[in-house]
């Protein structure tokens, strides 16, 4: 019994840690009014299968990430800053062309609905839907971290863990289907020209984001290059004289 509890206490350990980690940075409900700009012309039966298959998609991307993202990016010796300059990069361009992007006119908007057909809603979900809008590098280094930080020198407790890190995955990813789905639904009291406003203030924020996240890689890869050198030389009087370069 007492087992039992340790691996329950372990379990609810590794749920919190990687909910507390991973959902500010998913944020759906900042990802949300985003979502209503890419989908533009969607019938609101789209945009429920679209919510469903991003949040498949996020909770699969996440939890690889977690499980074996580590051991993926050491095989192709790429570091975690690496994958935030580049992921970056994807995130600020997405950003950029939902800024620059015309406005959509009352009469092109049945025009957008005939051509978003559930077809093309497959192909988008993935990219860049899941990947980067909902879950960019940022939440996948989250995961990678969360899932080095779960390991445990008892077998038993690294799998309470891993399992805890899992349902907070699978949590993240309902909180995710719920903001998508109802997202136009909750801007409805905004009126047309308060969520264009909207729309564009959480663009640009994610344009903030992408650009945020380019710096904390790039902060990252410099301070290994201007990390001082430390020289160690011997004297012949038997000293030791200690260099900064």
């Amino acid at each position: 019994m007492a087992v039992s509890w340790e691996l329950l206490g372990a379990v609810g350990r590794g749920f919190l840690f990687a909910l507390a980690a991973i959902l500010p940075i998913v944020n759906p409900a900042a990802t949300a009014p985003v979502f209503l700009t890419l989908t533009e012309g969607a019938s609101a039966e789209t945009r429920a299968l679209l919510a469903r298959r991003i949040a498949g998609n996020m909770i699969l991307l996440l939890a690889g990430s977690m499980l074996v993202g580590s051991y993926v990016l050491d095989f192709f010796g790429i570091s975690l800053p690496i994958v935030r300059v580049g992921g970056g990069l994807v995130v600020a361009a997405a950003a950029w062309r939902l800024l620059s992007a015309d406005p959509v006119h009352a009469d092109d908007r049945a025009a957008l609905a005939d051509a978003f057909t559930p077809e093309q809603a497959r192909r988008q979900a993935f990219y860049p839907l899941t990947f980067p809008i909902s879950c960019g590098p940022g939440s996948i280094a989250a995961a990678i971290t969360v899932g080095v930080s779960l390991i445990d020198a008892r077998v038993t407790v690294t799998l309470a863990h891993i399992g805890g890190g899992l349902l907070a995955l699978l949590a993240c990813g309902v909180l995710l289907y719920f903001a998508f789905r109802y997202a136009q639904v909750l801007l409805r009291p905004l009126g047309e020209a308060g969520t264009v406003v909207f729309l564009r203030l959480a663009a640009f924020i994610l344009l903030c984001l992408g650009v945020q996240i380019i710096w904390d890689g790039a902060r990252e890869l410099l301070s290994t290059v201007t990390q001082p050198v430390v020289t160690v030389s011997t004297e012949d009087r038997g000293g030791f004289s200690l260099t900064l370069t």
